[in-house]
């Protein structure tokens, strides 16, 4: 935390992703080569980048395509013992065509793999927080507005 007028101030560190889905409506969870949890595609938020320019960056190096990056579905204050504060974006990929499908490399090495799941099966795939945060952002999605997740619960709950 930062002192400002001496109280403490969040400093927060910013991650992007994007939700993809296939032509059945099962979720994109994609294989990092650097951790063992899975993910979903996306990455740190760089100086002077907006959360939606890294998540269109971060899709672009980790997968190889530039598909349309919809609207804002969930915002998470997820702050990670380790890592510090951390506020989540996640935004709507849409749903990936056998066209795009087809183009998908992984040159950067970053990922080594991906697959498309059903909602209801990311709590077995994904970290808990994760899990969460997918399902919320899902659901956001399903509703036509954004959600407001802290530990990727909605708040008010």
């Amino acid at each position: 935390m930062s002192e400002q007028g001496g109280l403490p101030r969040a400093r927060a560190r910013a991650a992007a992703g994007a939700l993809f889905f296939d032509e059945d409506g099962r979720v994109m969870i994609v294989h990092p080569s650097y951790k063992t949890d899975r993910d979903i595609p996306g990455g740190g938020v760089e100086p002077g980048e907006t959360p939606y320019e890294a998540c269109v960056r971060e899709v672009g190096e980790e997968l190889g395509i530039q598909p349309p990056i919809g609207r804002l579905l969930a915002v998470d204050w997820a702050p990670h013992p380790g890592v510090g504060d951390l506020i989540l974006f996640v935004f709507d990929g849409g749903v990936l065509g056998a066209d795009a499908l087809r183009r998908i490399t992984f040159a950067d090495g970053e990922l080594t793999g991906f697959g498309f799941h059903p909602v209801e099966d990311v709590d077995g795939l994904l970290n808990e927080r994760l899990a969460r945060r997918v399902k919320a952002a899902v659901a956001a999605r399903e509703l036509g507005g954004p959600a407001y997740l802290e530990y990727g619960r909605a708040v008010p709950r």
